[in-house]
């Protein structure tokens, strides 16, 4: 399509600065709208630029929710936005940041909202190998500051793990290889987590495997792993790069089982081996390092009995020649007893004469105390006794002198009653003055401080109120007098 490069007027062809615009017949230049011009643009760039690789620094990378990746491409004089949709960013086999250089293949396009033109990007891949190191170094560095790789975190290994989990590839010969060096040294159960060790989606498998080993419980119906080890074969550091990346490093730190490491060879190092436990030169290696030899522990064990038998039978003949020793220094046990025998021999011979003389003794007592034993001597014995028994019989007259003097007593405990008796003064016109609670008033302040009182005197009370007439309680009854005790029959006797 043709522009003409000079506007013309419309009545006289000439030049004109109209307010106007107008079409003139066989004007092949008509006015596009903003819409068709980008489209003419986008169409024409698409085309133009339908498959290009761009080598430059990432800038601005910004995932949004919905999944897509937005970024900048960058070298030193120019700037290039990139978008890759979600589809192509769960392809990619490293995380985008910022600094690392990279090659983006994709078709460039524009974008009418802004005016401006952007790359759609189907592949990323680091420029070189360079670039890729850089980005491990920075990697590397970033989770060495958040303690990922500090050794106070290790875990000792366990002596004799009774449970192996192995993550790797089941079809690798990494497998075999470990199986086999378990089997020769010392035969353990082996579970494995199958997973890809290469390629895309490796490192989520990975990752994964990891998690789901430390997250099994003790008793369920898979036994839970002693020790994990994550195993690989050798290869370029393209190959390795899953065991790089960050999700799978954090899953290996954050394992609550301890873990080997044995990814590649023993000049190849990921970050994986330095998130681990311990790190293993190859997969074989890590086999050697978790489990001891049997045969080497049958013998050390042999070997242990051995000492032991050795060191027993030593103590034993050591313990034998000293009491040898010790039992030449001691006394033949017939002279030990010879001065005990001649001491029982002469007890022997001091107790046959102590009782001869103790019987001759009993015979003399007992033939001069035979003759106080006569008949006629006991007969009069028994009747003096009789006698004396008789005389201590009781009598009457004793008796009534006792009770006699209690009774005085008892009389003159009673008149010391009378005699004390608050109330017998009453009846020569004393009178007992107390409050309405019965206390005794002794004195005028007591019986001022008083709106009550009561006056007793012998024959009745009186209570007294303020600024009330008395009223006068009735005497108390008199107790009536005891009954005498009846006349004694004549010729009977009083016991008390």
């Amino acid at each position: 399509m043709a522009f003409p490069s000079t506007p013309y007027d419309n009545e006289d062809n000439n030049p004109s600065g109209g307010l106007v615009a107008r079409e003139s017949a066989g004007d092949n230049a008509p006015a596009l709208s903003i819409s068709e011009i980008s489209a003419l643009l986008k169409r024409t760039v698409e085309d133009r630029f339908g498959f290009v690789r761009v080598r430059g620094e990432l800038s601005g990378v910004k995932r949004a929710a919905s999944g897509h990746l937005y970024l900048s491409l960058k070298d030193e004089n120019a700037k290039l936005d990139g978008v890759m949709w979600r589809g192509g960013v769960q392809r990619l086999g490293f995380r985008p940041e910022d600094g690392v250089e990279v090659i983006a293949t994709g078709k460039l396009t524009t974008y009418p909202g802004r005016s401006n033109y952007q790359i759609v990007i189907d592949r990323i891949e680091i420029a070189g190998e360079g670039a890729l190191l850089a980005l491990l170094a920075k990697l590397k560095a970033r989770l060495e500051g958040e303690g990922l790789f500090d050794p106070a975190h290790k875990k000792p290994l366990p002596f004799l793990p009774r449970v192996i989990g192995v993550v790797t590839s089941p079809t690798g010969a990494v497998i075999r290889d470990i199986l086999h060096r378990l089997s020769d040294r010392f035969p353990t159960r082996v579970i494995v987590w199958p997973v890809l060790v290469q390629g895309q989606g490796a490192g989520a498998q990975v990752a994964n495997a990891v998690r789901g080993f430390s997250n099994m419980v003790e008793d369920g119906p898979v036994p839970r792993p002693d020790l994990v080890i994550v195993a690989r074969g050798g290869g370029s550091i393209e190959d390795l790069w899953c065991f790089n990346e960050e999700d799978v490093v954090r899953a290996v730190a954050e394992c609550t089982i301890p873990i080997i490491s044995a990814v590649g060879h023993e000049t190849d190092t990921t970050l994986c081996d330095f998130a681990a436990d311990l790190r293993a030169p190859t997969p074989t290696a890590a086999a050697e390092l978790a489990v001891p030899v049997q045969a080497e522990l049958a013998a050390f064990v042999a070997d242990l009995n051995a000492r032991q038998r050795r060191a027993l039978a030593r103590q034993l003949a050591q313990a034998k020649e000293r009491l040898e020793a010790r039992s030449q220094r001691l006394p033949h046990p017939h002279a030990l007893l010879q001065g005990q025998a001649q001491r029982v021999d002469d007890l022997a011979d001091r107790l046959r004469r102590a009782l001869v003389h103790r019987t001759e003794i009993a015979g003399s007592l007992l033939a001069r105390h035979a003759g106080a034993l006569r008949p006629a001597l006991l007969s009069a014995r028994i009747t003096r006794e009789r006698e004396r028994l008789a005389a201590l019989r009781l009598r009457p007259e004793v008796l009534l002198q006792r009770i006699d003097h209690a009774r005085g007593k008892v009389d003159a405990l009673d008149r010391l009653r009378l005699s004390l008796d608050p109330e017998a003064p009453l009846k020569r016109g004393y009178v007992l003055v107390t409050d309405r609670d019965g206390h005794l008033v002794k004195d005028r302040a007591t019986a001022e401080s008083r709106t009550a009182l009561t006056l007793k005197f012998a024959d009745g009370a009186l209570d007294v109120m303020a600024g009330t007439s008395p009223s006068i309680s009735p005497a108390p009854p008199r107790p009536a007098p005891k009954p005498r005790p009846a006349a004694r029959p004549p010729g009977q006797q009083e016991l008390f």
